[in-house]
């Protein structure tokens, strides 16, 4: 790559942008992976991931957990979009100060619709079940989503029946069909934990049977979903620490499998750090490992990580973790927060009190359920028609200060 003022993930941007742009990348190509693209120009992870999410940011590319980065679908709107921006550029005076908002970049509102393709499977009628799929019932956070989801559901003709996938593609796919195989209305869906996606996920997307989804989405796959921004989530909780002080500030999950949430919070811890000009230190950056909670494990990389101080403050991408952590510093004699704290995504507690101990970034679970719920009972009631569309409901993240957070005292 030429030696030029411009930083490294900048020119690597601008080369697909030019690939895209003389037409030797269309739409749905396959970007190289990002290993390749570190041997191709010869620069960190880390440079490579910035290049890649600035694309997707602006629109340029989209990126699949496990699969790859791929040209946008909507790549011809972006350059018309483009095009007709410069014309219209070119006739403005110099120095108006005029300016024109970049495509792709932003958040979806909340109601953003697109077109539904028309369905092939006809709901039995009379049929008055919705199905839930989730991975887990193991903490606070589940069972608030559900509580948001029951209170709809209690006040509706519906009956709810929940299967467990304990993160199986497998199961999750078995309880699609089973449900569906009962005569269930519609469903609501908790993706799995997994590289891949679900197909028989996208075969519903297809064939028009209603579901919405809750908490995670399929990256450039249009779809009715519910869900928290991560983005905004790990950029929040980084303003945060960065506030009190801190600049050693770890970002943690328990599974190694690269998630669409992990990837969205890691995203928005990253691009917190590089506006405030700060080194990404991957070191800080642990996403490599899986956890035990069943014990506490002295050879784990993190309570190694813990011991040795690296880090002042840790942001956990769920609140089991965060539980988990502060019991390895009180083993190892570390108070919290006088020498760590810790930032949870989810409050771990039961929420029976005003204010729980742990500082959090709140993701409105409640309000969560309650939104895919009623956007589900909107598509039975009122059709799952092609001119309904698909509606996305994103909620903005809450930054709730508590206890086990507070100024670095180095």
């Amino acid at each position: 790559m030429q030696n030029e003022r411009k930083p490294l993930y900048m020119q690597i941007q601008q080369y697909f942008k030019d690939l895209i742009l003389s037409g030797k990348l269309r739409e749905a190509d396959k970007i190289p992976s990002e290993k390749e693209l570190m041997e191709q120009f010869d620069v960190s992870r880390i440079t490579v991931a910035n290049a890649l999410i600035q694309l997707a940011k602006e629109g340029w590319i989209y990126r699949i957990p496990g699969r790859g980065s791929f040209v946008s679908e909507q790549i011809g709107d972006l350059l018309s979009h483009q095009h007709q921006q410069e014309s219209a550029a070119r006739l403005l005076p110099e120095g108006s100060g005029i300016s024109f908002p970049q495509a792709g970049a932003g958040h979806v509102a909340h109601g953003d619709r697109s077109l539904v393709m028309p369905g092939q499977n006809e709901v039995p009628p009379g049929s008055m079940t919705i199905g839930l799929v989730m991975p887990l019932l193991v903490d606070y956070f589940a069972i608030r989503l559900l509580q948001g989801i029951n209170s709809v559901i209690e006040n509706s003709p519906y009956n709810l029946q929940i299967v467990l996938t304990y993160n199986s593609i497998d199961r999750e796919k078995a309880a699609i069909q089973d449900l569906i195989r009962k005569g269930a209305a519609g469903l609501i869906i908790f993706p799995s934990d997994a590289e891949m996606y679900n197909e028989d996920i996208l075969s519903l997307k297809m064939q028009g049977f209603p579901f919405v989804l809750i908490d995670r989405y399929l990256p450039g796959v249009a779809t009715n979903v519910a869900r928290s921004d991560g983005m905004v989530g790990g950029q929040l909780a980084v303003d945060y620490l960065w506030g009190l002080g801190h600049r050693d500030i770890a970002i943690c999950s328990d599974s190694p499998l690269p998630t669409i949430t992990v990837e969205d919070r890691i995203n928005g811890y990253m691009e917190a750090m590089k506006q405030k000009e700060a080194m990404i230190n991957p070191a800080l950056i642990l996403t490599d490992f899986a956890v035990d909670y069943s014990e506490i494990d002295k050879k784990h990389p993190l309570y190694r990580f813990i011991k040795n101080q690296i880090a002042t403050a840790y942001i956990t991408l769920n609140g089991r973790l965060g539980l988990h952590i502060y019991s390895i510093c009180k083993e190892l004699g570390l108070r919290v927060p006088e020498d760590v704290s810790i930032l949870t995504f989810d409050d771990p507690s039961p929420g029976l009190h005003e204010w729980g101990y742990f500082s959090h970034i709140s993701q409105s679970e409640m309000e969560m359920g309650e939104a895919a719920t009623q956007i589900l009972i909107d598509m039975l009631e009122n059709g799952n028609s092609r001119e309904q569309g698909y509606t996305k409901v994103i909620l903005e993240p809450k930054l709730i200060e508590s206890q086990s957070t507070g100024p670095l005292r180095r």
